[in-house]
């Protein structure tokens, strides 16, 4: 059991991983993972599971149930590492993750808000222009 909802663990395909992000898309799974295993993590990336059915139908004026098709779930990724110790947001905010590019990872780069670090400046001294 997590002590919080920032330090969650549980088992991936048999393995207890940390859990690093939930309900991700395919290309958000592919960038942490990248990013992960580049800081010699190991990675796991299942498919999340399906969100539950509608409890009721919707009903017609008449009392008659209306006929819907059902849609499709989007697929989503849950990603985990095998070192269930391992903190996303201490690693983010203590600077202890790197890009390929051997800049250090910042708040933005793990959002995927810049495509570029910017480590020069810590993230509590970076003002936007």
């Amino acid at each position: 059991m997590a002590i919080n909802k920032n330090h969650e663990f549980e088992e991936l395909d048999g393995i207890k991983c940390g859990i690093i992000e939930k309900n991700v898309p395919p290309a958000r799974a592919e960038f942490l993972k990248q990013l992960l295993e580049y800081n010699r993590f190991t990675v796991k990336v299942v498919p999340s599971p399906a969100p539950k059915a509608a409890a009721k139908p919707p009903v017609s004026e008449g009392g008659e149930a209306i006929e819907t098709p059902p849609t499709p779930a989007p697929e989503t990724f849950t990603v985990g590492v095998s070192d269930y110790t391992f903190n996303p947001t201490n690693a983010v905010y203590g600077r202890s993750l790197k890009t390929p590019d051997g800049h250090i990872v910042t708040a933005a780069y793990w959002l995927q808000k810049e495509s570029v670090s910017h480590d020069e400046v810590p993230y509590y001294e970076f003002k936007e222009k």
